[in-house]
């Protein structure tokens, strides 16, 4: 059995270095474009409580150089922390701001998706050609926004998405938070997203440029709108028909929100993971089994001595080599490479836990709100 096991987690290596869209190699990287034109664009930001990032975000999206008429949409959803009053003392009397309140959240609806849905209804951002969905807690250089419409209007992309770069500070962040990006790389390989080709799609709810011809062919959010995963959902509705999107990693664009220890890493995946499973048992199974033998078994293998040792532990070189771009990405020393079957341990359990969560009608808690019946 242990030869069997030994054979089974080398194959699965071979093929995910070899054979999954190279995604481990951690890119592609937004470039230095500048847009040919000036379209209008209009930003829309969800916020729920965010007091403690909001003025960095509002501060970072009106300083944006980009030559086009820009709009930005604000809408408070229900918050309970001033974060509205603290968005309108960072514009400065900007007129470009507009604060939308939040209707109450009806049923059917997550909430980042109902706050989305007022803002795309707002008359400045139905004018605009682009529409930049981004989050309250996301730090955005100068330059962003106008990469981004480089980006789209050049390859004719109708959704453009990055993996914003993630807090990576705290020593729980430092242990874990590389692996997440390493993690989504993986469940979708950037390359395969953005093939026209390849059905797969997916997209970073950091920052979705998204134009305004493929909102309106899709009837905007609310075909997705039970959905918790909800920017993957969005770019799988735009992506059907073999419309084009673009995924890549963020030069110019940091996430502000800090997970000060394990516990803060540890909802976060649990909020969604079970979901990513379609909610399914069965599925469940499969990704226990999956994970042990792919990230717990190289390094337990070295037990057995003879060649399963030595399969063991280049499975487990392989699998530390995979992760050295990702490790680069967020300058974090190589060895942590070795560590990936304990992270994935940690992985794994959060997951189990989001299914425990579902079952006792917990699951997809977030900003004090749980939605157990959120389901298509």
């Amino acid at each position: 059995m242990t030869g069997l096991i030994a054979l089974a987690s080398f194959a699965i290596w071979v093929y995910l270095l070899g054979f999954r869209g190279r995604f481990w190699r951690s890119g592609p990287v937004l470039g230095n474009g500048v847009p040919t034109g000036s379209v209008p664009v209009a930003i829309v930001i969800p916020a729920r409580d965010e007091a403690e990032h909001i003025a960095a975000t509002v501060s970072s999206l009106l300083s944006q150089t980009y030559a086009g008429p820009v709009s930005l949409v604000l809408v408070d959803d229900n918050s309970t922390d001033g974060t509205a009053a603290l968005a309108l003392a960072a514009a400065h009397g900007d007129p470009r701001l507009t604060i939308v309140s939040g209707a109450p959240l009806p049923p059917g609806w997550s909430g980042k998706l109902w706050a989305v849905h007022q803002g795309l209804a707002q008359l400045a951002v139905q004018e605009a050609r682009y529409v930049l969905l981004t989050d309250a807690d996301i730090a955005h250089a100068p330059a962003h926004l106008a990469q981004l419409v480089a980006k789209a209007e050049g390859g004719g992309f109708d959704l453009v998405s990055e993996m914003v770069r993630l807090h990576c500070t705290t020593w729980a962040e430092r242990a874990l938070i590389p692996a997440f990006v390493f993690f989504f790389q993986l469940l979708y390989p950037f390359s395969r997203a953005s093939d026209p080709a390849n059905p797969l799609a997916a997209a970073a709810g950091g920052t979705m440029l998204v134009s305004a011809k493929a909102l309106a062919r899709i009837g905007g959010v609310e075909a997705i709108r039970h959905t918790l995963i909800d920017d993957c959902a969005l770019a799988r509705e735009i992506k059907r028909g073999g419309h084009k999107i673009w995924l890549g990693h963020a030069g110019k664009a940091d996430s502000l929100r800090i997970y000060e220890g394990p516990a803060d890493i540890w909802n976060m995946i649990a909020r969604t993971a079970y979901v990513q499973l379609n909610r399914s048992a069965l599925l469940l199974i499969g990704t226990v089994l999956g994970m042990i033998l792919t990230y717990l078994a190289p390094p337990l293998l070295l037990v057995c001595g003879g060649w399963r040792a030595v399969f063991g532990l280049i499975t487990w070189l392989m699998m530390a080599y995979a992760f050295q771009p990702t490790l680069t990405r967020y300058h974090r020393s190589p060895l942590w490479g070795f560590a990936l079957p304990l992270i994935g341990l940690f992985y794994l359990a959060a997951t189990v836990d989001s299914a425990f969560r579902h079952y006792r009608g917990q699951g997809g808690g977030w900003k004090n709100r749980v939605y157990p019946e959120a389901t298509p």
